[in-house]
C-alpha cells in the first residue's frame, strides 16, 4: 500500500526569511500578488514592509485587509473583487490562520467561481488555482502547509472544512521573528492548536510512517517550547521551535488526517466565534480522555515523544500520564472553560444536537480512535461546558 505525500514545492525558513519574499514571488514567475492579511498588520506596518520587499522585487503587489477571525463567505466576495480588478496572478497569505485560509479559498475561487459549499468535504478539488505563498505570524494552524481551508458559512455558521490540493500553498516563508510580538493568550491557544494536530495526526486511523516521524517530532518540541514561549514571547529559541514545530503539525495532519478534537472545534467556533486554537484546547483534555483507551500504544507514543513518561514506561502508565500532562497544560496556559470564555447555558445547551450534527457531518470523527456517536459527543460538550 503506498501513501500520497502532498507539500509545498519549496520553503524559506528561518530568521529574517520574510525579506526573501520578493525572491520566492519572482522564483514562481508571477508579477501581480494580492497581498490577503488584517488590519492589525497593516496598522503595526507589517503589511507595509512585505509591499516594500515586493516592491523592490519588481512585483506590483495590492493589498487586501479586511480579513476576519475565522473567514466567512461573505467575508470573502469583496476579496474576491479586490483580486480581479488588479488581476492578481497570485495570492500572498500573510497573517495567522485566518489570513491564509482566507488567502486560499479566494485562489481557488478567482479561478473557478462558485461557492464555497461546493468544495467542502467530503469532497476534494485538485483542480486549477492562483499559486499562494503563505507568510505565517503565528505558531499554531500550520496553514502554510497544509491542502485544507476553513471557511464559515454567514448563513448558517457551520465551519466547512474544504479540503484538496489546489488549497495547497506553493510555497511558504516561515519567519519566527513575526511571532514575537503574539501576547501570552494567542501563543497559548496557537501552540495547543499545534499540539493538537500532531497527537490527532498521529492516532488517526490514516497516519501512516512519513506522518507519524513529523508528528512525533513536533510534539517532543512543542512539549519543551511552549510554556516557555508562553512565558517569555520574547526568548528566541522558543519561538523559533515552536514556529517550526506548527509547521511540522500542520504537514502531519495535512498528510494523515485531524480527527474527534477538530470536527467538535469548528462548529463551537461557528456558533460562538471563539478562535480556532482555543476552542481546540478546550476540547484537547477531554476528548483524549474519551478516545485514550482504543488506541493505548499510539497515545503512549505521544507521551513518550513529549518526554512525559520514561521510554520503558508501560503503554497504560505512559497514555494515563498524557491526559494529565494535557490537563496540566492547559491550566497552565490559563485556558478557559466555554462557561468561564462568557457562553450562557441556555445558548449553549440549545445548540448541542445541531453542533454535534454538524460535528459528525465533517468527516474527522471518523478517523478517530474511537468512533463517537452523536450522544457521546453531546456528553463531551457538556462536560467541557461545567
Amino acid at each position: 500500500m503506498t501513501t500520497r505525500i502532498q507539500l509545498p514545492r519549496f520553503a524559506r525558513i528561518g530568521a529574517g526569511a520574510v525579506t526573501e519574499l520578493g525572491d520566492v514571488v519572482t522564483e514562481l514567475g508571477v508579477t501581480r500578488p494580492m497581498l490577503v492579511t488584517d488590519r492589525y498588520l497593516t496598522e503595526s506596518g507589517h503589511t507595509e514592509r512585505l509591499v516594500k520587499i515586493l516592491r523592490t522585487a519588481g512585483q506590483e503587489p495590492a493589498v487586501f485587509d479586511d480579513t476576519v477571525p475565522d473567514p466567512t463567505t461573505d467575508s470573502l466576495r469583496p476579496a474576491l473583487d479586490a483580486i480581479r480588478e488588479h488581476a492578481a496572478d497570485a495570492v500572498i497569505g500573510f497573517g495567522g490562520g485566518s489570513p491564509m485560509d482566507a488567502a486560499k479559498a479566494l485562489a481557488v475561487l478567482a479561478v473557478n467561481g462558485g461557492d464555497v459549499a461546493s468544495y467542502k468535504a467530503p469532497s476534494s478539488f485538485s483542480g486549477p488555482a492562483l499559486p499562494v505563498i503563505a507568510v505565517p505570524t503565528t505558531a499554531g494552524s500550520g496553514s502554510e502547509a497544509t491542502q485544507f481551508t476553513v471557511i464559515t458559512d454567514s448563513v448558517t455558521d457551520e465551519k466547512m472544512l474544504c479540503p484538496g490540493l489546489a488549497f495547497l500553498p506553493v510555497a511558504a516563508v516561515v519567519d519566527f521573528e513575526l511571532t514575537t510580538s503574539m501576547p501570552p493568550r494567542l501563543t497559548a491557544d496557537t501552540g495547543v492548536d499545534a499540539l493538537t494536530h500532531a497527537i490527532e495526526a498521529y492516532v488517526s486511523r490514516r497516519s501512516n510512517g512519513f506522518s507519524d516521524a513529523l508528528a512525533l517530532a513536533a510534539m517532543r518540541t512543542i512539549a519543551a517550547h511552549l510554556r516557555r514561549a508562553y512565558v517569555d514571547g520574547a526568548d528566541p529559541q522558543a519561538r523559533e521551535a515552536m514556529m517550526l514545530a506548527s509547521m511540522q503539525a500542520g504537514m502531519a495532519f495535512s498528510n494523515a488526517s485531524v480527527a474527534l478534537v477538530h470536527g467538535m472545534s469548528r462548529p463551537i467556533g461557528g456558533h460562538f466565534h471563539i478562535a480556532h486554537g482555543l476552542s481546540n484546547a478546550m476540547l484537547l483534555p477531554e476528548v483524549t480522555r474519551f478516545s485514550v483507551d482504543a488506541a493505548l500504544d499510539r497515545y503512549a507514543d505521544c507521551a513518550r515523544a513529549m518526554r512525559i513518561v520514561p521510554e520503558s514506561a508501560p503503554d497504560v502508565v505512559a497514555a494515563t500520564a498524557l491526559v494529565d500532562e494535557l490537563d496540566q497544560l492547559c491550566n497552565d496556559v490559563a485556558v478557559p472553560t466555554p462557561r468561564a470564555y462568557g457562553i450562557d447555558a441556555d445558548d449553549w445547551n440549545t445548540r448541542l444536537e445541531l453542533m454535534a450534527e454538524q460535528a459528525l457531518a465533517s468527516g474527522s470523527p471518523t478517523n478517530n480512535p474511537r468512533t463517537p456517536t452523536a450522544d457521546e459527543i453531546i456528553e463531551i460538550y457538556c462536560r467541557i461546558y461545567a
